[in-house]
């Protein structure tokens, strides 16, 4: 009998693990995620142990060069926490881009307003639903997602939202779970492929999967010129 017991405990303490270590509470609903993140808000740097020189290298120098040719870039950081791309886009002090911060979580928007670069006019920082933008279409130059896409409820209806809000031509940054973990990701376009291949079922190009971290892809997309854009670009 006691074997059974050890096995019951196991198992529960498995799931358990699973639940709130792995998925971070992500199946059970935005409201266990949000307040995983509201708890750890002021230890989350700390516990990411970010490296500024691989933030700008593999974050903030690429996305700036694809926004080189908009005058005054706008970006959205959807899932934004404590601001680690509005920091690395930011830092050089010649960037001309004006950076919006969406986050479910308060205390990690607070935490990224305490940045220094957090003070100057061209940032904002809105608590707000990844799947339920607040912002008209085709509002931004380019939306990024960050290691966040895999703990949202129904990930395809975000890029929906993120792609409603890019506008034709516009860069999408979103980061795809890689690694043994990502297997216990049901429902989720974890794993090396299924993310592109989503991307690619969207209408978006030029999809590029870069090795970032132990547990993260990059994955860099265009969402295609419009139809109107396309046609005026013929005729001229």
């Amino acid at each position: 009998m006691i074997w059974l017991w050890l096995a019951l405990v196991l198992v529960v303490g498995l799931v358990m693990y699973w639940l709130l270590v792995i998925t971070e509470g992500t199946y059970l609903g935005t409201g266990a995620v949000i307040r995983m993140y509201d708890w750890t808000a002021r230890r989350y740097n700390a516990i990411k142990k970010l490296q500024p020189v691989y933030e700008t290298y593999f974050l903030g120098v690429p996305l700036a060069e694809r926004l080189r040719d908009v005058r005054h870039p706008r970006v959205l950081d959807v899932a934004a926490g404590t601001g680690r791309l509005m920091q690395t886009l930011l830092e050089g002090a010649s960037s001309p881009a004006t950076v919006t911060s969406v986050d479910h979580s308060l205390p990690m928007l607070r935490q990224a307003q305490q940045l220094p670069v957090a003070t100057r006019n061209c940032t904002a920082f809105i608590q707000g639903d990844a799947q339920h933008l607040m912002f008209r279409d085709f509002a931004f130059d380019a939306v990024t997602c960050l290691e966040a896409l895999e703990f949202m409820w129904d990930p395809r209806a975000a890029i929906v939202e993120m792609l409603r809000v890019l506008r034709p031509g516009g860069t999408l940054l979103l980061t795809n779970r890689i690694g043994w973990e990502a297997w216990f990701f049901p429902g989720r376009y974890t794993r090396r492929g299924r993310l592109e291949a989503l991307l690619s079922d969207m209408g978006l190009t030029q999809i590029q999967s870069q090795r970032w971290q132990v547990y993260y892809d990059l994955v860099w997309a265009v969402k295609p010129p419009s139809q109107e854009q396309t046609q005026t670009r013929r005729r001229a």
